[in-house]
């Protein structure tokens, strides 16, 4: 639950921290936020998707699958290709960070029972986790995580894309973030 301040190239560091996120849908095709804040710097809320680091050894379809049960409680998930990567730096908690993402696809039920194994930084930057339907989700112009969120949602609606695309933010999206 990051706060998101730059970006660099993908796998340039091989020290960078690894994370996957989901994107993640319901049956009526219903997006799931996690509203959050940083809570050493209570800078302002922003929405993201599920996701966090993989540990070491582990595949970012099962960091994915892990992310979901502990952010949101879904057990039961059908989760789907890498579909979009980014390379991000922020800071959360006072820790800097350099990351890597893969961004997953996923579909459920629509059953998210909320948070199951925060740590205890993510308890204290969880706000509420809530489905969204696309047109009121870009509709509100949310700040989010990826900040391009909305931008390639539309097109991941429609139809995954055939190879992942890269959605790193430049220095304006990063820009416009940090002043939302």
């Amino acid at each position: 639950m990051p706060d998101l301040e730059g970006s660099a190239q993908l796998g340039s560091d091989r020290s960078r921290r690894r994370a996957a996120r989901v994107v993640v849908f319901d049956p009526d095709d219903r997006l799931l936020l996690i509203n959050a804040r940083d809570p050493a710097r209570r800078n302002g809320e922003w929405w993201e998707i599920p996701g966090g680091g993989v540990d070491p050894g582990e595949a970012t379809i099962d960091a994915v699958r892990r992310e979901l049960w502990e952010e949101a409680g879904i057990t039961d998930a059908e989760i789907g290709p890498c579909v979009w990567t980014q390379t991000v730096s922020f800071t959360f908690a006072g820790w800097r960070f350099e990351q890597d993402e893969w961004i997953h696809v996923a579909r459920c039920d629509g059953s998210a029972s909320g948070p199951r194994g925060l740590e205890m930084l993510e308890a204290l930057a969880f706000v509420e986790q809530r489905w969204w339907s696309i047109d009121e989700f870009l509709d509100a112009r949310l700040r989010t995580i990826p900040y391009r969120l909305g931008e390639f949602l539309p097109a991941l609606v429609a139809g995954a894309p055939d190879a992942p695309i890269d959605i790193t933010p430049e220095d304006h999206h990063v820009a416009s973030w940090q002043s939302g």
